[in-house]
């Protein structure tokens, strides 16, 4: 298996070809990009848990984020905003 350096994920929508793409850079470059905008923690040490509930929630605010600025995307976007509640058969 291939061995990758440290990287953080960029996540961007291009409105005119309705693509979602996912960039790769280096921390340190991305840093003072990064400096003074808004960020949301989305895990901590208090309740890391990277399942599959995570992983829905982390989409949708990553999408919730981009309609953000871009509101065009909101037409497409057809999820359930909170938890699921898989008692329910979901």
């Amino acid at each position: 298996m291939a061995k990758h350096p440290p990287y953080s994920v960029v996540l961007t929508y291009h409105e005119d070809l309705q693509q979602l793409v996912v960039h790769t850079i280096d921390p340190n470059k991305l840093a003072p990009l990064i400096a003074g905008r808004m960020g949301v923690v989305m895990a901590d040490e208090q309740d890391f848990k990277l399942d599959d509930e995570f992983a829905r929630q982390l989409g949708v605010g990553l999408l919730n984020t981009i309609a953000l600025g871009q509101p065009d995307i909101k037409q497409y976007m057809t999820f359930t905003e909170g938890p699921v509640d898989k008692s329910s058969g979901q």
